[in-house]
């Protein structure tokens, strides 16, 4: 069999028994929106330098369809830029603390989340299906990652492993992310899995 012809079995498989699980895991449904979250100091002033990205899309269609091709896409697009991009601080990228952009050779967790957001829009996933989100680490420390909505449940994009999760399966406290319906607006989470989303909603994620 050709390499391609490999891949391609490869990500069909996966694909089948990610829907098959989401049609019999009721433990995985998507993310509950509690009401309006503080935004992101970082993503805040991103926001004011590039007003276009942060503009409210016009309502919000619902979760997309989970096809082989969109899987395909989402599992690119994540190995790509954590295999492209160099993991590093802000302040050794931009001499400063919490600053968002679009990397090019190295950022921070909420800079690899920003450029796989912008590069499925590129492949035709709709912007409100693609969310930057905060979470908690069992750490303590906050963390951004990419959540991408689907019917099928709500997965995520992290810059910490290449392997793509409902965001159910991951070991994070889920505490705010951007409104499908408004970039610029950030909307709560309730993450009934953990009690200690509610004493850390202030986070803001690094």
């Amino acid at each position: 069999m050709a390499k391609k012809n490999r891949k391609a079995f490869a990500i069909s498989a996966a694909f089948l028994l990610i829907a098959g699980a989401s049609d019999t895991l009721a433990a995985s449904p998507a993310m509950k929106i509690m009401g309006r979250a503080s935004q992101p100091i970082g993503h805040y002033e991103f926001c004011k330098r590039s007003p276009s990205e942060c503009k409210p899309l016009g309502g919000d269609a619902g979760p997309l369809p989970l096809s082989p091709e969109l899987w395909q896409a989402v599992l690119d697009v994540n190995y790509t830029v954590n295999t492209t991009i160099k993991p590093a601080t802000d302040m050794e990228v931009y001499g400063q603390e919490e600053y968002w952009a679009y990397p090019t050779t190295a950022g921070d967790c909420e800079d690899f989340a920003l450029l796989k957001r912008r590069m499925l829009m590129q492949k035709g996933v709709p912007a409100s299906d693609l969310l930057i989100t905060v979470v908690l680490q069992p750490s303590g420390e906050g963390h951004a990652v990419l959540t991408v909505r689907t019917d099928r449940g709500d997965f995520i994009l992290d810059n910490m492993r290449n392997k793509v999760l409902l965001w159910s399966d991951t070991e994070y406290t889920y505490l705010k992310r951007q409104a499908a319906d408004d970039p610029g607006r950030w909307m709560k989470i309730q993450d009934g899995r953990s009690s200690n989303a509610a004493t850390v909603a202030s986070v803001s994620g690094n």
